[in-house]
């Protein structure tokens, strides 16, 4: 089952939008290392094999939207500071044929039926005001929607989906907890009786 995840206010999200990197390529700083990407991610819940990341010319990442989809995917949302638009991405387990695409709702949707287009490896699907971009993968899918959000746009975020780079996994996802350090064995707890400590005064006492 599906658990839903809002998308934040704008409000709420502009504090935590990241600066652009310039004109630096997606995996530009080198692709991230598989076994940090596997502690950060499953610190959160989330599968690292479904780490997938986006670009969209004017929008940023909002960290703060960053989090676990369904059972263990990620969702993320991309912020435009210009319109205020959010573009919004969606990494889950499932499938997606061309006999499953219109009986599978557009998320947030409130019409009944979807209307599914396909438009290279991907599909272009749309129900009322909203729409996204699906991209199947092997044993799961990857989604780039939005309300109100141009085609042409969420067809350029989906077709620049990929595996984050070393610096674009430090903006996505904080990094893993350290792990609890063994506990410190006292000297003054004797090993019979209760296990309450020796406060018996010493020779000088």
């Amino acid at each position: 089952m599906i658990r839903t995840v809002r998308i934040l206010p704008l409000l709420l999200l502009m504090p935590a939008l990241l600066t652009a990197c310039g004109t630096e390529k997606a995996g530009g700083a080198g692709a991230a290392d598989p076994a940090e990407l596997a502690s950060r991610a499953q610190a959160l819940g989330i599968a690292p094999e479904l780490v997938y990341v986006t670009e969209a010319p004017g929008f940023t990442l909002a960290q703060q939207s960053v989090g676990v989809y369904g059972d263990d995917g990620v969702s993320a949302v991309y912020v435009s500071r210009k319109t205020g638009a959010q573009l919004q991405l969606y990494v889950d387990r499932g499938t997606l044929t061309a006999r499953s695409c219109p009986t599978q709702p557009v998320r947030d949707a409130t019409a009944d039926r979807t209307s599914c287009t396909r438009d290279g490896d991907a599909w272009y699907r749309s129900a009322g005001e909203q729409s996204e971009y699906a991209v199947p993968k092997k044993g799961y899918v990857v989604r780039v929607g939005g309300d109100g959000v141009p085609r042409d746009v969420l067809r350029a975020a989906a077709h620049k989906v990929h595996r984050p780079s070393a610096d674009e996994l430090d903006a996505l996802l904080p990094p893993a907890a350290p792990r609890a350090t063994e506990p410190v064995e006292r000297g003054d707890l004797p090993t019979v009786g209760d296990g309450a400590p020796n406060n018996d005064p010493g020779a000088g006492g």
